[in-house]
C-alpha cells in the first residue's frame, strides 16, 4: 500500500499543537475540546503532536480530552514524533540538546504517547529530524517492529532530504508514507532539491509545517519578504480571499497532495482556512506567485 492511499483517510489540512499551551484563552479541557470540535466540524481530522511540544506536556494535555469522549478517537488521525531532545526539567539527565533514535527512546516514546491518547495505535509516527549519528538499520527495524506491532499503522520521516529517506527506506520493508518538511512562499527548497519530486516518485504524501514561515508572511519585515506578500495580496484580490487562503490554495495545487499543518489557536481562523481547499488557483497565477517567491522567472 502507497503512503498516498495509506493516508487517503487524513484530511487536507492538519491541525499541529505545538502551539497548545500559548493559547491566550488557556487550555482548560473545554477549550482543547472547543478547537478539536472546530476543527472537525469544518474538515479537519488529522492532529499533528510531537513529544516535546509544550515541554513534553502537550500530548498529555490533548489526550485529557480524548480521555474524556473515546468516540473522538474514531473520527480523527493522530500524529505525533519524537528523537529530539531538549534541556527540560522532565529529564534532568539530559544536559546538551541532542538527538535519540535508539530502539529503546523510540518504544518508550511511542507507548508514552499512546497512554498519553488513551489508544492502543497512532495514525502516522514521525522521526521527528535526520541525526549525525544515525543508523538506518537500526531506525528501520524499529519502525518496522511499530508497524507489525500495529501501535503505529504507518511511519514517516520528519526534515530528512531524498538521500537519507532512500537509506531508511532500504532498511524497512515497510514503507514510509510521508515527509513533514518546512515548506513556504519563503522557502522553497523541496521544490529543487528533489524531495517533492522524491515524494511523488515513491507516492509518500508530504505535510508542511510552518506554511506561513512562523507568521513572518504577514509582517513582512524585509524587502523581499514584503515583494512576496505583495504578489499574494493581489491574487488575494483576484479570488476574493485571505492571505492565509491564498497561501495555503497556492500548497495544495502541488500533485503530492501536499498537507499544510496549521498552528493558530484561534478558531475563527480554523474556519476561515479550512476554505482554502476549494480554491484552485489558475495555472498561470500558482507560476505568477512561485516567480514572487523566487525572484525570477523559470528558465
Amino acid at each position: 500500500m502507497t503512503g498516498n492511499e495509506q493516508m487517503s483517510n487524513f484530511s487536507s489540512l492538519a491541525y499541529g499543537l505545538m502551539r497548545l499551551l500559548d493559547d491566550k484563552k488557556g487550555y482548560s479541557l473545554k477549550r482543547v475540546r472547543e478547537k478539536i470540535d472546530t476543527c472537525l466540524e469544518f474538515g479537519i481530522s488529522s492532529f499533528d503532536h510531537a513529544d516535546l511540544y509544550g515541554g513534553y506536556t502537550c500530548e498529555e494535555v490533548f489526550g485529557k480530552a480524548l480521555k474524556e469522549d473515546s468516540s473522538l478517537r474514531e473520527n480523527i488521525q493522530l500524529i505525533t514524533k519524537c528523537g529530539i531532545r531538549l534541556l527540560d526539567n522532565k529529564y534532568p539527565q539530559t544536559y546538551i540538546k541532542h538527538y535519540d533514535y535508539s530502539n529503546s527512546l523510540i518504544q518508550k516514546s511511542v507507548d508514552n504517547s499512546l497512554s498519553y491518547f488513551a489508544t492502543d495505535y497512532l495514525d502516522l509516527f514521525f522521526i521527528h529530524r535526520p541525526s549525525p549519528l544515525i543508523n538506518y538499520e537500526e531506525l528501520g527495524r524499529t519502525l518496522d517492529s511499530l508497524v507489525d506491532e500495529k501501535k503505529i499503522l504507518a511511519a514517516g520521516v520528519s526534515n530528512f532530504l531524498p538521500h537519507q529517506v532512500q537509506s531508511l527506506q532500504n532498511f524497512m520493508s515497510n514503507k514510509l508514507v510521508s515527509n513533514q518538511i518546512e515548506i513556504h512562499p519563503l522557502k522553497l527548497d523541496a521544490f529543487t532539491d528533489g524531495t517533492l519530486d522524491q515524494c511523488q516518485s515513491l507516492k509518500m504524501r508530504p505535510m508542511s509545517w510552518s506554511p506561513f514561515a512562523g507568521g513572518e508572511i504577514f509582517t513582512a519585515r524585509d524587502h523581499r519578504t514584503y515583494q512576496v506578500r505583495q504578489a499574494f495580496e493581489h491574487m488575494c484580490t483576484k479570488y476574493s480571499i485571505s492571505l492565509d487562503q491564498c497561501i495555503l490554495a497556492w500548497l495544495l495545487k502541488h500533485p503530492t497532495q501536499i498537507i499544510p499543518v496549521l498552528g493558530t489557536n484561534n478558531t475563527d481562523r480554523i474556519k476561515s482556512m479550512t476554505e482554502a481547499k476549494n480554491i484552485n488557483l489558475e495555472l498561470q497565477d500558482w507560476f505568477f506567485l512561485y516567480k514572487a517567491c523566487t525572484g525570477v522567472d523559470v528558465p
